[in-house]
């Protein structure tokens, strides 16, 4: 059922026509004249206007033109009975959707009003589909924006490709990446991605856990398995079921261990510590590591089975440093995320700060830049942070304080000799060449600075 306005000066006509309109099932509102039609039109919810061309103050092509300048989807039939191919050309140009010619029938115009209503409809249907189309292409980009996990340099999208590739398959995944670099983010993306995605999702820190406790972790235990065993408790692999368990720092995991988890791995099956009963688990398993697992495997410290069954799709994670492209948008990213969560107007940052940022080696990955921008906008005093509100250390200040340690492994006694030489050196530097001032510098005599320099050739 559709909302259609009729405007018609002639009273009869007016009535046949509301009288069709409603026979067929539809709401009509009759009015005798324009003005009175738009101020219907302005109200809102009007599909479809059925209006006479001649009529006395406002004419049809008025009530077209302000009809659809209220609304541009509202549909407009004009009638006339002084029907012009010049007047229909004009009205279609306008907007008008039909132009029909006095007299009609009510079976033609009952005709003409499905076809507008039909073609009204699969407009709304295919503008619906548009939107559902922007709807999930957006759903695609937020998918594939990976939350916490930001970058647009190359090796970032290599990963990404990557985790839009397994992400719908149950094959195991190592992800490599030295600490702080994101892996956990990486499995939780996996994990959210995939046909598991309503299943839950557990952590285990390995390296955290000591051997018995880790077992115990892992699989659970029977009641009286072990001292302090007082009740039966579930495993983490029984509440990961149905869903994804992110086994951190696996390299860390102990023989005795991994014998178990390659079981896991192999049938699905495992017993808790000190049951008898066998327990299949529905899980994928995505593993993380900041160790050469390979070389450990070389070693004989970790199982080669294992690690087979462990790195069916590998994940390497770059460092930092190696993809410093990234820092301005993550440094943004940190600075919405960390503001919002402080409760802060989002600041801005400095050039020359970013700068620093850019210049930094950043050891501690993308978690120490997310500690350093949380420090930055917790201790600015303005809407800005500067070179100033970084750490000492991210500004370079302390690194003139740093002694190079000599590239190839000396004895102690030519290891402190170089160290030495590396501290005159620098005093020479502050003291603009002058040899009592570098003496001062280092807290020595100016003679036994002379025998220094002699010792080392600096003279």
């Amino acid at each position: 059922m559709s909302r259609i306005l009729v405007i018609e000066d002639n009273e009869t006509m007016r009535d046949g026509i509301s009288q069709t309109l409603r026979n067929m099932g539809h709401e009509v509102i009759a009015v005798s004249g324009g003005p009175e039609g738009i101020k219907v039109c302005q109200n809102g919810g009007v599909d479809l206007v059925i209006t006479d061309y001649k009529m006395q103050g406002m004419d049809g092509m008025q009530v077209l033109e302000q009809a659809k300048a209220i609304d541009g989807d509202i549909d407009v039939i004009m009638i006339t009975a002084y029907g012009t191919i010049d007047l229909a050309v004009e009205a279609m140009k306008k907007g008008a959707s039909d132009f029909v010619t006095k007299p009609f029938s009510p079976d033609e115009l009952k005709i003409r009003v499905e076809k507008v209503l039909q073609f009204r409809q699969a407009r709304q249907e295919s503008r619906k589909l548009d939107e559902e189309v922007r709807y999930l292409r957006h759903q695609i980009d937020t998918l594939y924006n990976f939350g916490e996990l930001v970058g647009s340099s190359e090796r970032m999208r290599k990963v990404f490709e990557r985790i839009k590739k397994v992400a719908s398959s149950d094959s195991s995944v190592l992800i490599y990446g030295e600490s702080g670099t994101g892996k956990e983010l990486v499995a939780r993306a996996i994990h959210s991605y995939s046909n598991r995605s309503k299943g839950p999702f557990v952590k285990v820190n390995c390296a955290a856990l000591a051997e018995g406790i880790l077992e115990s972790e892992l699989f659970g235990h029977e009641k009286g398995a072990f001292t302090g065993a007082i009740r039966r408790k579930k495993g983490k692999f029984e509440l990961a079921d149905g869903g994804s368990i992110f086994l951190d720092e696996i390299g860390d995991v102990p023989p005795t261990t991994q014998m178990r988890l390659l079981r896991v791995l192999q049938e699905r099956e495992f017993d808790r510590v000190g049951g008898e009963e066998t327990i299949k688990v529905d899980v994928r398993v995505i593993a993380a590591t900041n160790k050469d697992l390979p070389a450990m495997v070389r070693g004989g410290k970790f199982r080669e089975d294992l690690f087979y069954r462990l790195n069916v799709i590998p994940i390497e994670l770059p460092p930092l440093r190696e993809r410093k492209e990234d820092i301005s948008e993550l440094v943004h990213h940190f600075l919405k995320k960390k503001c919002t969560e402080l409760g802060k107007r989002v600041l801005k940052i400095d050039p020359k700060a970013m700068e620093i940022l850019m210049g930094y080696d950043w050891p501690g990955n993308v978690r120490e830049l997310e500690n350093v921008m949380e420090r930055a906008i917790v201790l600015c005093d303005t809407d800005r942070i500067g070179a100033n509100d970084l750490p000492v250390l991210v500004r370079n200040l302390e690194r003139e304080h740093i002694l190079k340690l000599p590239d190839k492994d000396l004895p102690l006694t030519e290891m402190l000799e170089d160290l030495e030489r590396q501290l005159i050196e620098r005093a020479f530097e502050k003291a603009k060449g002058v040899k009592t001032k570098a003496a001062k510098i280092l807290g020595i005599k100016t003679s036994a600075l002379y025998y220094k320099l002699e010792k080392y050739g600096m003279i």
